[in-house]
Parts: structure tokens; sequence; C-alpha cells
């Protein structure tokens, strides 16, 4: 077993393709498939279940893709720390990133010092959900990323309050007040966006034992903007998601106020890479 064999295995399961990990890799289909056979041979066990236009973890291969990502970031820290002796130099920094609020608000000017400092470290920023980056992160899949606190999984350092709001169209009954509850929403077709924060809105309306009215589910909160100013739906966004300038919406506090708590995690800061260790650096000064 070696680490380009993991590496390759990782890549697959990342792809669920061998063709599009040979892509990603720079190499032969015909090398992917070797090394991953050779790697299941190794460990006597089926690591992918192959159909014909399709591919998947096996139960085992699940399970082993965390060790996988284990090996690879030791691996990764350890060219780290070498190069860092004589100055951070190069590396890989990957970051989870849970939508426009944490991508267009926060990272920007963190990523603009970093890469002054270090030009030479390559920055991968992958955007999910909230739950998708807490995964990410416990199957090291990324170095550091977006979390809601209090989460006792991670070392989390706080970098932004935000709240959640309600979105309406213009003219909106509900747009005459201050602020509106998610009592009154209800009583509107509701759009549920499933990026970032959909899971954490669901909630909300579970814990007083409401059911809004979900006539549109969105993926993209650029389809949850054109859906609610086109007066179809109104919505619950974070406040942070909603792009400066935004026209034919109005925006309103929720009652009681939903307010969130934005850090960055890592799972051991102690055990972090010399990259992701200078991050949190210039991240803290920044928003300590």
């Amino acid at each position: 077993m070696t680490l380009t064999q993991l590496e390759i295995f990782t890549t697959v399961a990342e792809f669920k393709s061998f063709t599009l990990a040979a892509m990603k890799l720079n190499i032969s289909q015909s090398a992917v498939s070797h090394a991953v056979k050779s790697l299941e041979k190794d460990l006597n066990v089926t690591l992918f279940v192959r159909e014909q236009n399709h591919t998947t973890l096996s139960e085992i291969g699940n399970i082993l893709l965390m060790r996988a990502h284990n090996m690879l970031s030791i691996q990764e820290s350890m060219i780290q720390e070498a190069q860092a002796a004589n100055g951070l130099k190069k590396g890989v920094l990957r970051i989870g990133s849970f939508g426009p609020g944490s991508s267009s608000r926060i990272l920007p000017p963190i990523l603009a010092q970093y890469r002054r400092q270090y030009p030479l470290i390559n920055i991968i920023v992958d955007e999910g959900d909230d739950e998708s980056v807490i995964h990410w992160l416990q199957d090291k899949r990324i170095d550091i990323g977006f979390v809601i606190l209090p989460d006792e999984r991670f070392d989390t350092f706080k970098v932004k309050e935000d709240q959640m709001v309600a979105i309406l169209p213009l003219g909106h009954p509900l747009a005459e007040y201050d602020k509106v509850s998610l009592k009154q929403l209800c009583e509107f077709p509701f759009n549920l966006t499933q990026a970032g924060s959909g899971k954490t809105v669901m909630d909300l309306f579970h814990a007083q034992k409401l059911v809004p009215k979900i006539q549109f589910k969105t993926r993209q909160l650029l389809s949850t903007f054109s859906l609610v100013a086109r007066g179809e739906a109104v919505s619950i966004v974070a406040q942070l998601a909603i792009p400066e300038g935004a026209q034919d919406l109005v925006i309103k506090p929720l009652t009681p106020a939903i307010k969130r708590t934005i850090a960055f995690a890592i799972n051991n800061e102690s055990e972090a890479s010399p990259a992701t260790k200078a991050f949190i650096k210039i991240a803290k000064a920044m928003h300590s």
C-alpha cells in the first residue's frame, strides 16, 4: 500500500468516476484502475461497487476512506513542516465554506492577505451546506471550515455575528411590520433554500411546532431571491448571504430574533499543518 494509491483511491471516491479521477490527477484511466485494484489486493477488500455508468464506495470502502484522508493529511503536514523549517513556501490549504455569506463576505480579505504572505500555497475552497462542511472536517477532507457555534466537536474561534432574516417581495402584506414572526410567515407560500442553512430554517419552525407552506425548494440562493422578488413566495435566509444592494426584496428581522455566531473550526489546532496555522493566525488578527 502506497500513499499514491491512497491519493488515487480518495480521488475516485470524490468524483465517483475512474475517468474523472484520471483527468483530475493527469494520469491514464488504466493507471487509476491498476492502482485501485492493487490497493484492493493489498487490503483484501473491495473498495468500490462498479456499475456500467456509476461507481460508489462499498461499505468497507466508505470506512477506509476516512483512514486514507487521515494518512494523506499527515503526509501533507509532514511536507509542510519540513518546508516551514526554511520558511513556509509550498503546500495545500483546503477550506470548507457554507455559502455566499462566508465565501463572499468573510473569506476574501483573509485570503487576500494570506496570498500576499504565502503566494505559493495552493488554496482550495469547497462550498456545501452546513452539514457537509462538518462531515468534511470530520473526514479530514478539509483543513479548516466554517461552523455555527456552539460546536464542541472542533477547536473553534469566532469570526462573525449574523442573524436569520425574512425576505419578502415588494408590497407584501408583512412588509409594513418592523419585524415578522415564523407564525406570520406560515400564512404565505414559502421557499425553502436547501443550500447553506436549509436544515437550520426547518429546525426553527419545528422548535415552535409550526409547519410552513413549502411550495418551492431551491438549491441556489439566486433562485430564492428571484422567486421572492417575483412575489411567488417568502423565505428565510442568513443576513450575510444577501448580496449588497439587493433589489426588489424587503428584508425584515425575525421576532424573536434568531442570531447565529459564525466560526472557523479545525479538528485539533495543535496538530494543524503549517499552512493551516498561518491561515488561523491571519484570520484571528483580522477578527480579534
